[in-house]
Order: C-alpha cells, then structure tokens, then sequence
C-alpha cells in the first residue's frame, strides 16, 4: 500500500492515481475514473475532481493508496 501525505486539507482523486504513480497523465486517470475502474473506500468513484482526505483508501488496478493527514 503507498501512502500520500496531504499538504493541504485534501488532495483530489486525480492527483493522487498521478502522485502514486499509477497512471502517467490527467488524461489517463480521467479515462479511468470515467470507466469505473477506480474506488474510494470501497465504493466505485467517477468524478475525477473528489477530494480525498486524511483517512480515505484509493483501489485501482490491484494497488492501493492511504491519504493521510
């Protein structure tokens, strides 16, 4: 599991799938969210724009990222 430290209040799903390294562009984490490939604490997420906060479990092809604060 990889772990992203919050500098701010919260990061957007976005960023993170970028920030962890698991897509490559913008471009390919809004195709992939848009596909229903990635969730939020269990639960399938499609907007690309939600905030994570300290706490919340990304899940995208096989991997996981812990948001913490």
């Amino acid at each position: 599991m990889q772990v992203i430290n919050l500098k701010e209040d919260y990061i957007k799903l976005g960023q993170a799938l970028k920030a962890a390294g698991l897509v490559s562009s913008g471009v390919e984490a809004k195709i992939v969210i848009s596909n229903e490939e990635v969730k939020v604490n269990g639960i399938v997420e499609t907007r690309r724009g939600k905030k994570l906060i300290d706490g919340d479990i990304v899940s995208f092809d096989g991997e996981e990222i812990k948001i913490v604060g």
